[in-house]
């Protein structure tokens, strides 16, 4: 058997990933994440009087402590493989990222577990994210003034 036939056996008798299903399930995840955020939000504002602005970071605070904690705890990656998509991609899927990389090299020591290790997941999301505001940065200069 040739390298070219192994292939196509593994694909054949890979079991088939259901993508609608899953886009669905993200999608209403996603949403129900956005949802409840915002529920939190209003609270914030009605209960405690803050601005949105000052609610929209608490809210920050409270996802990526949820999260943490989660993950924590070993709960997160369970739901990660039910809901998809839709509970990575927000605030709580870097929140995540960054935490399972402190508790995975945490066994190393401070400086060249934790500290040399935490971003390694997050950290191109970081890069990338920094590069890019500064050339739209540039971009609206050049073009507003």
């Amino acid at each position: 058997m040739n390298k070219k036939e192994y292939q196509e056996l593994v694909k054949e008798l890979s079991p088939k990933e259901p993508k609608l299903r899953n886009a669905i399930v993200a999608f209403l995840i996603g949403g129900s994440i956005g949802f409840i955020g915002e529920a939190i939000i209003l609270f914030l504002m009605k209960s405690f009087g803050l601005s949105r602005v000052d609610s929209y970071a608490w809210l920050a605070f409270i996802l990526i402590l949820f999260a943490s904690f989660m993950t924590a705890i070993g709960k997160f990656d369970n739901w990660v493989t039910k809901a998809k998509c839709g509970l990575i991609i927000p605030t709580t899927g870097f929140a995540h990222s960054v935490q399972s990389a402190a508790l995975d090299y945490k066994k190393d020591g401070l400086v060249t577990g934790i500290g040399a290790n935490v971003f390694k997941l997050a950290g191109s999301v970081i890069l990338f994210g920094i590069v890019s505001a500064f050339f739209l940065i540039l971009i609206k200069v050049a073009l507003y003034g």
